[in-house]
């Protein structure tokens, strides 16, 4: 058999919500909103079940946008720019059945008929026109039980997702954390001492301070707070980033002074948006010409680095700038490069994981005030304490680690795809629940 046709405004009692929301008062009766969460008011509008439609767009600016219509029961109120759609025979229409309807369909049936160009809504007598099916009650009764157990089944899968996903972010760490402190491949007694290396990058740094290639002063006189508490393999040294590290940033005065920002151009400037964990975004790049660069050449990018943002969103994410053209600094993203004459005594990726993991992390905060604008100094940058393997193990352990990695992104990305064909299915599932069955009359 096929179902019938109706309009709501056949069927339905639609009135408009009469509670201004920033002016109620909070008592005893559900206050429905644009909001998934309910508020409270001292009063109540309607005694039953009703589903409540938003009269505005959810985003505004010319949009046509709803992210949620509402299902509500018993006593309750609505907000003024919502309506409430109520059957008027509750044996003809279920109000959750007219809900999984218009949810499912909400699309094409309210999004479609919203209109206005600044200010987009949706009018009483555009949500009357709605063209609904309108199967048996018994028949609507047994759609909205299939909709209840998919999806009940849907989130069940939706948890296990989440908890994978969960147990990747934790693997991911935990590989981070072994990497750092000399778990995650063997030593080669073979290798040398790190002590050695350090003891080469220091008669390098003393000679550039000699040359005035690199200014006096800035070292950090802090102890190593970690040498104690963290064991390390006995090839391995503990040292400060100022030990092999230069740190800088773009002063203030030399970006108002100097820098104009431009959509295109010929030096890629990196902002704090474009460092991610390890790589770089190269979406949404601005520019600055050559000269700038050249004037301003203590914060230009010309080698294998990481790049920390020290202000604003993202404090404290490190990434590798490792290209092979010249960019330039933003005012809110430090970079710290090896010494003039060590670029090939570090492994700069190393650095990156161990700054990325629970330790570094640590180590990045440790001296950082709650402000309303946190913010990472230069000297705070400099006092981070790094574990700093024998060169071979370095490079045996990021490319473990990049190993292992792909691996979890591989493992992430399958799990993301299964997530939107049960989405995909359960659109399919219930849709299908709401079509009408022709079946042949002997």
């Amino acid at each position: 058999m096929v179902w019938g046709k109706v309009t709501l405004g056949e069927v339905c009692r639609i009135e408009k919500g009469n509670i201004g929301i920033l002016k109620a008062t909070q008592g005893d009766y559900p206050l429905v909103v644009l909001g998934e969460e309910r508020r409270t008011h001292n009063e109540y509008q309607f005694d039953g079940e009703a589903v409540v439609i938003p009269l505005v767009s959810s985003t505004g600016h010319g949009d046509r946008s709803m992210k949620r219509i509402h299902f509500q029961s018993g006593k309750f109120s609505v907000g003024s720019i919502l309506c409430a759609v109520m059957p008027k025979d509750s044996s003809t229409l279920s109000a959750e059945f007219l809900y999984r309807y218009l949810d499912l369909n909400k699309e094409r049936e309210l999004v479609s008929r919203m209109k206005g160009m600044a200010n987009v809504s949706l009018s009483i007598k555009s949500i009357a026109e709605v063209e609904i099916p309108l199967p048996p009650i018994n028949k609507q009764k047994e759609i909205v039980d299939s909709f209840k157990y998919i999806e009940t089944q849907t989130n069940t899968l939706s948890s296990e997702f989440f908890h994978q996903l969960d147990f990747l972010k934790k693997l991911r760490q935990q590989i981070l954390q072994d990497a750092v402190q000399g778990k995650l491949v063997p030593q080669d007694p073979k290798d040398e001492d790190a002590s050695k290396l350090l003891e080469r990058i220091g008669r390098i740094k003393k000679q550039l301070i000699n040359d005035k290639k690199l200014k006096f002063g800035k070292s950090t006189d802090k102890p190593l707070s970690l040498i104690d508490k963290i064991v390390m393999p006995e090839t391995w040294k503990w040292c400060k980033s100022d030990d092999i590290f230069f740190v800088t940033k773009l002063a203030g005065f030399e970006y108002t002074d100097h820098v104009v920002l431009k959509p295109s151009g010929e030096i890629p400037v990196i902002r704090a948006q474009n460092v991610r964990r390890v790589k770089i975004d190269k979406s949404n790049l601005v520019y600055i010409d050559i000269d700038t660069s050249y004037l301003l050449n203590r914060c230009a990018l010309t080698k294998t680095c990481l790049l920390v943002t020290f202000i604003g969103a993202g404090i404290g994410d490190v990434a590798t700038f490792n290209e092979k053209e010249r960019w330039h600094l933003a005012p809110n993203v430090a970079k710290v490069e090896p010494f003039e004459g060590c670029e090939d005594m570090i492994d700069v990726f190393y650095m990156n994981y161990f700054l990325l993991s629970s330790i570094g992390q640590r180590e990045i905060f440790k001296h950082i005030k709650a402000t309303a604008q946190p913010s990472l100094s230069m000297s705070t940058i400099r006092d981070v304490d790094i574990p700093v393997p024998p060169l071979s193990e370095q490079h045996r352990i990021v490319a473990k680690i990049e190993q292992l990695m792909n691996h979890c992104d591989e493992l992430e990305q399958t799990i993301q795809q299964s997530q939107k064909y049960t989405k995909e299915l359960l659109h399919v599932a219930l849709k299908e629940a709401l079509e009408p069955r022709k079946v042949m009359l002997k």
